[in-house]
């Protein structure tokens, strides 16, 4: 079996195969003073390889022969974790095969598993800690389900907290991929018949009972890891009362009852705000569901925990600032149920902070909408602050402050507080602001930033528009002046324009910026969340290509399309950037998608976030456009989204190439 496996294995480079001789140098014969760990594999071992003039530390996990895990798992591992590579991933360094000894060489951790801490060495983790463990854990599963670029999405089957390692950082990593099963990403009811495998306490009684296997078994058990995190008692814990030796039934009783406090490990218990613990109690019992069609997703998972840690790292924050003098006038504004602190600022001091709003102090200005200044308080406190020129009382504001005032995500800029003076109503945000990505994009001159930063800054703005959705916001009209940069060039995007919804069925008249705003907001003043699918497809387009749909120096979706169509994407990416091809063409492929005309026809938020983590383009429809019976030059603007045809008078479009164009996709 293992010669067989062994011969049809196509592995990367990067997966290394070692020889006997070099795995006993490294572990000094398996010395046992370096056994570091044992799971139902065997041993693990801390080891020194030699990796080219370097000497690298790795964890060596060798089969036992008494293990119930055998060749299949061994070879299962191998082939699975030397495709993959993700920050939330133990990676797999290289494996040994020789004769009966089955060996797995990993880089090593360490700061040991989550359980260990939790259970065993009872670390005094705080609750933020907590959290972020989990965030990356989600992550990592997030990955696996959906993003892996290997065609198939991969079930993990063992999620556990022994499974979850922690580096020097203490940033979680998932490892034992030995259970694990592939599985069709596009397809989320699809299952996998199989014997049934994992570990009691975590194992999910619908796939134990029927043999099913989905991704919402390790969701099901993602969810008693959440559990574990939150109370600090193991999956099956003789500490609890006879009835309930199993964490879940007895944690989710206190949650039916709304008795939480009862459930929260005793050292964090006085950290946690009640609204973190209330939605993060919920998002448990939502993974912990009996029917898995009713357990959320690993992506609306990160999205909730993002969400959770920060509502606590704003509680914390108001915490303290009760602990120390402020300068500011507090005030309280009544928001539902809540009590939320919001500062007034004097416009005098903003005024002050703003060198009085000098254009030396503007970050961006769209062409309609408020400017955004940076400045800095007397207290040495920066801030940004966007200048409304209000032609309403400012009662009209209220609604639009009361929303912002509860949106917590790392990638939205936070309000802080407002000042009016007369028809001027500033509010004043965080000061998270080196530039903002207009200026990076679209100035030629301009380096700072390559494939892997433009990849992830459009990754999180996919990311907090999924968030804004969840909490039915939208946002409007997605536009690079709107994403600001702090100096390590991390986005957050700024001024949401009171956009709440309460269906999908909004409708509202819309003036914004034209390029930006999809074709069903102008022309029939329907605004949806496909809005800013449309948007973000564009600032997509723009980012790959680093040219504006607007300006002077700009680039067309006709000539995209075209591109895209024959393959020489090549021709219309920024020359600043190095990429390969295929990242290249997919990601204007995802653009596309998401500036197709029909709104039916696009991609939600949630599907946009899977698809720029899943490096894979099989999944990928065909992006649409428009047929016609005759195609004419006046039709154009039926045809092709209506922007990609600038009527602006600077703007001199060649005909004959639109024609031809045209022509070429739907021949007469």
């Amino acid at each position: 079996m293992a010669a067989e496996a062994s011969s049809s294995l196509e592995l990367p480079q990067q997966c290394r195969q070692f020889t006997i001789s070099e795995i006993h140098l490294a572990t000094r014969n398996f010395e046992e003073s370096l056994v570091i760990g044992r799971g139902g594999f065997g041993m693990v071992y801390k080891g020194t390889i030699t990796n080219g003039t370097t000497q690298l530390v790795v964890a060596i996990k060798r089969l036992e022969s008494t293990s119930n895990q055998g060749a299949d798992e061994f070879w299962n591992e191998v082939q699975i974790l030397s495709k993959l590579r993700h920050c939330h991933l133990v990676s797999l360094i290289g494996y040994c095969n020789d004769g009966q000894e089955m060996i797995l060489v990993y880089e090593y951790m360490p700061r040991g598993t989550l359980e260990d801490h939790l259970h065993k060495l009872h670390t005094r983790f705080t609750w933020v800690l907590r959290l972020k463990i989990c965030i990356g854990v989600a992550r990592g599963l997030d990955y696996l389900h959906t993003g892996t670029g290997i065609k198939l999405g991969i079930i993990h089957r063992d999620i556990k907290s022994s499974n979850i390692l922690l580096d020097d950082s203490w940033a979680a990593k998932i490892s034992d991929f030995g259970l694990s099963k592939l599985g069709p990403i596009n397809q989320p009811a699809t299952y996998v018949n199989t014997f049934v495998k994992g570990t009691f306490g975590y194992l999910d009684p619908d796939y134990y009972a029927t043999g099913r296997l989905t991704r919402k078994s390790d969701v099901y058990a993602f969810g008693v890891v959440l559990l574990e995190a939150l109370t600090g008692k193991r999956a099956v814990d003789q500490s609890l009362d006879e009835e309930h030796w199993g964490l879940i039934n007895w944690a989710q009783e206190y949650i039916k009852e709304g008795k939480l406090k009862h459930i929260v490990d005793y050292n964090i218990r006085e950290r946690i705000s009640p609204k973190c613990l209330k939605e993060f109690a919920r998002l448990a019992d939502r993974c912990l569901n009996s029917n898995p069609k009713q357990r959320p997703t690993m992506a609306e998972v990160v999205a909730c925990l993002e969400s959770v840690l920060a509502l606590q790292e704003k509680a914390t924050g108001m915490e303290n600032a009760r602990k120390r003098l402020n300068p500011l006038e507090l005030y309280f504004d009544t928001i539902g149920d809540e009590i939320r602190i919001l500062h007034k600022f004097e416009f005098g001091t903003i005024n002050t902070a703003t060198e009085n709003f000098s254009d030396d102090y503007k970050i961006a200005r769209c062409s309609i909408g408020p400017s955004m200044y940076k400045g800095r308080l007397q207290n040495g406190q920066g801030i940004s602050v966007a200048r409304h020129e209000s032609y309403f009382p400012w009662q009209e504001y209220t609604n639009e402050v009361s929303l912002l005032v509860k949106l917590e995500h790392e990638n939205l800029l936070k309000l802080l507080g407002y000042s009016i003076e007369g028809t001027q109503v500033s509010l004043v945000y965080e000061f998270a602001v080196c530039a903002s990505l207009d200026g990076l994009i679209f100035d030629p001159l301009c380096t700072l930033l390559d494939w892997n930063k433009r990849n992830k800054i459009i990754l999180a703005v996919a990311r907090v528009l999924l968030y804004l959705h969840q909490h039915h916001v939208i946002h409007g009209t997605v536009t690079p002046q709107k994403i600001l940069l702090d100096e390590s060039l991390h986005p957050k995007l700024s001024d949401i324009v009171l956009n709440s919804h309460n269906n999908e069925d909004t409708y509202r008249t819309w003036a914004s910026s034209y390029t930006y705003t999809a074709p069903e907001v102008y022309q029939a003043g329907r605004l949806t969340t496909k809005a800013d699918v449309y948007s973000i497809g564009v600032l997509m387009l723009e980012t790959v290509t680093g040219c504006s749909m607007y300006r002077r120096r700009r680039i067309h979706v006709a000539d995209i399309w075209a591109n895209w169509l024959d393959g020489t994407c090549s021709n219309i990416k920024d020359s600043r950037i190095d990429a390969d091809s295929s990242s290249i063409t997919r990601f204007i492929h995802i653009g596309l998608l998401c500036v197709q005309h029909d709104a039916a026809d696009r991609p939600t938020m949630e599907e946009v976030v899977a698809m720029l983590t899943n490096t894979s383009s099989l999944a990928l429809p065909i992006p649409k456009i428009s047929l016609l019976k005759k195609v004419k030059f006046s039709d154009v603007l039926e045809i092709l989204p209506s922007h990609c045809i600038s009527m602006s008078d600077d703007y001199d479009y060649d005909s004959g190439a639109v024609e031809d164009f045209i022509s070429e996709i739907h021949p007469r």
